[in-house]
């Protein structure tokens, strides 16, 4: 081996290597933590969540308040780093950073509510449900969405008095240790949350160390199995959420133009590059035709662009290795009987880009039928009426989000909340994650719920209480 390749080697090992999605350049580097600094960490984190577990709500408050406001204040330059790491266009890093401030804001304003003693009517008896933090909760986060993503679990985690570790996606260190300054500077205790610059391969080994009370993932699916069958080996809890290939009904009496418009930005958010991005658009066969014309127009207005400006709708895919694969689910989705009705051709020039594409005539044994197609690509499958389409729509390893497009609200209202099998169904708008709604998906979706009382509970001890005079005597009631 040459010293050049040795030292090559040796870089990969110990350093994360960033590079611009847009030109394809190498950016900065950053040395990587052991898996012994990774024990350590979760030793020191255990330790200062002794101390934090005892805070009032109003003190955690305060912290996570102003968490948000640096968080705004820094908005751009926050905005210029995910471009720069995984090409989110500058108009879309500025939205999350906001979306990230309103959520701290949320669980500051509503955690002590979310988490406040409920009583439980024992015939007279005190008895009530008390909401405990549970310890350090390590997360594995993903990299299409660098900062939302670890604030969605951190502000509610905290807000409970747990502990947390981060274990980030290897392409954004950037932004994974810019949001440990950003808790830092907020007066986040320096132990309590740690970002942790290691590979995956050692996440399994973290999740067993003894103060590590839980794991959460946003993930692939092969991801979610792996981390699910850590814990388990270890009973500890964890939250999933992984993959979607979210279906969305178009019915027969929906608005063509105003449902294709619905369904362009459905499939075009973050490029595409979404679990909860609308994937399949099931069409009653009675307005093929026209939604077809006016999914094209409206895809065709996500033009690719330089993410750095503002107003670019479209900007290039995380890597070329992930732009590869959409485009190879592409060409093997058109071999088995796809039409092409826009995009599906790589760009001549350097970078990951891929362009908004649009297929049709999809089936069962095509890619973009039976696989999540994690970029700007579309796929419109017929369906003969209602019942069809729904069937057509559950027929998914995955159930994250979902969507119907009708005029008649009855009808949308009664499908979304009885017949998709999906964790979220939205009607004649696209799917998206609020801190006011419970958020999550059923099947190979995952398991486990964030976002709202829902989330914030996820990762505490629900505890019964009972209080009785002693001296009053005892009964015979059994479990």
């Amino acid at each position: 081996m040459s010293d050049q390749a040795e030292l090559t080697r040796q870089e990969s090992r110990d350093k994360l290597q960033t590079v611009n999605p847009a030109t394809g350049e190498p950016g900065r580097s950053y040395e990587k933590h052991t898996i012994d600094d990774a024990y350590a960490a979760a030793k020191a984190a255990h330790e200062a969540y002794l101390q934090w577990r005892r805070t009032s709500f109003s003190e955690r408050s305060n912290v996570i308040r102003k968490a948000a406001e640096i968080l705004r204040a820094r908005k751009d330059e926050f905005a210029r780093l995910m471009t720069d790491e995984m090409g989110k266009t500058f108009d879309d890093g500025r939205a999350e950073v906001e979306k990230c401030a309103f959520h701290c804001d949320w669980f500051a304003d509503n955690a002590e509510g979310y988490l406040a003693n409920e009583p439980v009517d024992f015939g007279g008896e005190e008895a009530f449900v008390t909401f405990n933090p549970i310890g350090v909760v390590l997360a594995v986060m993903p990299w299409n969405f660098p900062f939302w993503q670890v604030f969605r679990f951190v502000a509610p985690a905290l807000m409970a008095g747990n502990g947390a570790l981060l274990k980030h996606a290897s392409n954004v260190p950037g932004c994974a240790l810019a949001i440990e300054e950003v808790l830092h500077q907020a007066g986040v205790p320096h132990d309590l949350f740690r970002t942790l610059l290691i590979g995956s391969g050692d996440v399994e080994a973290l999740i067993k160390e003894d103060h590590i009370a839980a794991v959460t993932l946003t993930g692939s699916v092969g991801a979610g199995r792996s981390v699910a069958t850590a814990a388990g080996s270890v009973l500890k809890k964890c939250v999933l959420e992984l993959g979607g290939s979210d279906a969305y009904v178009i019915l027969e009496d929906a608005e063509v133009v105003a449902a294709a418009k619905v369904a362009a930005t459905a499939r075009m958010v973050n490029g595409g590059q979404s679990c909860i991005a609308g994937k399949r658009f099931i069409v009653v066969r009675s307005i093929l035709e026209p939604f077809e014309k006016a999914l094209v127009d409206a895809m065709r207005t996500f033009e690719m662009g330089d993410p750095r400006k503002e107003g670019t709708k479209l900007g290039p895919m995380q890597s070329v290795h992930a732009r590869d694969d959409i485009h190879k689910q592409v060409d093997g989705s058109i071999r088995n009987g796809a039409r092409l009705l826009l995009g599906g051709k790589i760009p001549d020039r350097p970078g990951a880009w891929y362009p908004a594409t649009v297929l049709t005539n999809v089936l069962p044994g095509q890619p973009a039928h039976d696989e999540e197609v994690f970029g700007p690509v579309a796929a419109i499958i017929a369906a003969e009426d209602e019942k069809d389409a729904i069937r057509i729509a559950n027929a998914s390893e995955f159930g994250l989000g979902s969507g119907v497009l009708t005029s008649d609200l009855d009808r949308g209202r009664r499908i979304a909340a009885e017949e998709l099998e999906a964790g979220m169904s939205f009607v004649n708008e696209n799917v998206r994650s609020d801190p006011r709604a419970p958020f999550g998906g059923v099947k190979h979706s995952g398991y486990g719920r964030e976002c709202s009382a829902y989330g914030i509970r996820e990762f505490v001890n629900i505890k019964t209480v009972h209080v009785k005079p002693l001296g009053h005597g005892g009964d015979n009631r059994t479990e």
